[in-house]
């Protein structure tokens, strides 16, 4: 069965030479105008992605991300994908730290859309190496086929990005991990100098597993190298 793909985009003209695009490499691709049809779409008919433009005519990109995150059930887990017409950093910054699983500046090819849109879901689908289906450290455990994460029995709300960098983190315990070494392991896309968005998900995990997320004790940073996920945990 093709992969649904809802994009939700005010650019007509945009959306259509995409759409065709996306429908050429086997994707039915649904279009939205505005944000509030594109919710709308969203709960009538759920899809494996969303393409979210940043930019809107009747609502913030942002306040979309927010509102699709707080949906019931498998609904807020659909993976995002955010278009951004600015060249600021924080637009991409803010983007992440709303949920959303990667971003792609305007103008952009449309075959790196098309290779942002197969990395991101391959990351959702694909089995993770390791020999445990179960990850657990102290009150934490991974649940790799099941895609979840609890603290003491509590479900924690990661992105499917921010599980996978988890998971990249949790199968090495114990070894520094560059932020390039991190990118790698999750076979995401190529970390951009300066880049702050590996930063941006590590306080988003951290705020979700993390008793005090300003004090960690379970995702370490080492300050000019980058992360080590700590063996030994409460």
């Amino acid at each position: 069965m093709n992969q649904h793909l809802l994009m939700i985009e005010d650019d007509a003209r945009l959306a259509h030479m995409v759409s065709e695009y996306l429908g050429q490499s086997g994707y039915v691709v649904t279009h939205a105008g505005d944000a509030q049809a594109g919710l709308a779409s969203l709960q009538t008919s759920p899809a494996d992605l969303v393409v979210l433009d940043l930019m809107l005519p009747d609502m913030d990109g942002l306040e979309v991300c927010r509102r699709i995150r707080a949906m019931p059930g498998a609904l807020a887990q659909t993976p995002i994908l955010m278009l951004t017409a600015k060249g600021d950093p924080m637009d991409r910054i803010i983007g992440l730290e709303m949920g959303a699983d990667d971003y792609l500046p305007k103008p952009f090819e449309p075959r790196e859309l098309l290779a942002r849109i197969r990395a991101v879901l391959r990351r959702r689908v694909e089995d993770l190496p390791g020999t445990g289906k179960r990850l657990r450290f102290g009150s934490l455990e991974i649940d790799r086929d099941a895609r979840t994460v609890c603290v003491a029995g509590q479900t924690c709300d990661l992105t499917s990005y921010q599980f996978d960098l988890l998971v990249a983190l949790a199968e090495r315990a114990g070894r520094v991990l560059t932020r390039d070494q991190i990118m790698e392991a999750v076979r995401g896309r190529e970390l951009e100098a300066f880049d702050r968005s590996i930063d941006v998900h590590m306080g988003r995990i951290r705020a979700a597993i993390e008793v005090d997320a300003k004090e960690p004790k379970r995702i370490l940073t080492v300050r000019g190298v980058g992360y080590v996920f700590a063996r030994q945990q409460d």
